[in-house]
């Protein structure tokens, strides 16, 4: 167990998938799903993080698990502040009395509604003072680009439910665009593909499962295979049925459509001069989808432009709000 001093300061990167914590002095020290097991009567927590999401679809009538944030904001307030609590419990019990300063990574399309709802739920989770960043800026700053000079960088960052998409230049971002379609819509759209040419119903992890395994946004070199388990739809008797690699792709190719026309509507916005320099420097691609086999290339193929995944990254957007945690007055102009 990390030692931590009376008062400190966090930073949280708040996903629709997963809540990762970094700890001013000690980086990233939780990854954990966004998830929350209640009580269907009392609505106390019973479980967060990786022991409620092992109940998930598999509660009985008295469990119920709640993912609190959709298509990247807070569709449950209250769960929302269980989710945060129950994390930073885990670092350490009684912990969030001391917590002076929280930056929090929001997306850069939510409406003030939405983002008074971060900042809100933040508070009551036991934040003295809140700070709020948006996502593409975090991973800018997370993967090492300098957002100071005049220069643009474009960041594209595929989150759970959310797809980010921003040109960045002198600490600002020029152009954006948030679409609320992601790794989420991924797994949906394996799941419908399931109902409707296998007549066969399977579990949101199964989908995730699929999509890690097998899935490919592009041709692969030798095409690969999974077994699948699921309910029949037509006798309702579990089965066991085979996928390719191709059928995955066939599946979510819609979605990766949408997501590479949310960066042609980018660019087409991009004014010429920050353009070239995108052209020059190429894209930057964060976030859990930037993890799809072939995500990069197929982006590259149509755009035109070289798109570059950057290492692991899952974490550029936490580790860049952590960057501003232990600079907070350097990038003061930055917070929404």
């Amino acid at each position: 167990m990390a030692i931590f001093d009376f008062r400190t300061d966090v930073a949280i990167d708040l996903g629709t998938a997963n809540t990762l914590i970094y700890v001013r002095g000690q980086g990233v020290v939780l990854n954990e799903p966004s998830i929350v097991a209640v009580d269907s009567a009392t609505r106390k927590m019973i479980a967060v993080g990786k022991e409620a999401l092992q109940m998930h679809e598999r509660t009985h009538k008295r469990i119920e698990t709640i993912w609190p944030l959709q298509d990247g904001v807070i569709a449950d307030f209250e769960v929302a502040e269980q989710l945060i609590r129950g994390l930073i419990a885990k670092l350490r019990k009684g912990w969030l009395s001391s917590i002076r300063q929280m930056v929090i990574c929001i997306p850069s399309g939510i409406t003030p509604v939405e983002r008074r709802a971060v900042h809100d739920s933040a508070e009551h989770a036991g934040a003295k003072k809140v700070y709020l960043i948006a996502e593409p800026m975090a991973a800018a700053i997370g993967i090492g680009l300098n957002i100071v000079e005049p220069q643009g960088n474009m960041i594209v960052d595929i989150g759970g439910g959310t797809t980010e998409i921003a040109v960045i230049a002198l600490s600002g971002i020029c152009v954006d665009e948030s679409i609320r379609v992601a790794g989420n819509e991924l797994d949906n759209a394996i799941l419908s593909y399931f109902k409707r040419y296998h007549n066969l119903m399977i579990g949101q992890r199964t989908a995730e499962r699929i999509k890690r395994e097998v899935g490919s946004a592009v041709p692969r070199e030798q095409e690969l295979e999974a077994e699948v388990k699921g309910r029949d739809m037509s006798t309702g008797i579990p089965q066991i049925k085979s996928i390719t690699s191709e059928d995955v792709r066939a599946a979510i190719r819609e979605v990766v459509e949408q997501i590479i026309t949310a960066v042609w509507r980018c660019l087409e916005r991009t004014p010429p001069e920050l353009g070239a320099d995108v052209l020059e420097r190429g894209i930057m691609l964060t976030g859990g989808g930037a993890q799809l086999n072939g995500m990069d290339v197929v982006i590259k193929n149509r755009v035109n432009i070289p798109v570059h995944k950057v290492d692991n990254p899952l974490e550029a957007v936490v580790q860049g709000t952590g960057i501003v945690l232990e600079n907070i007055n350097k990038y003061n102009n930055i917070f929404l």
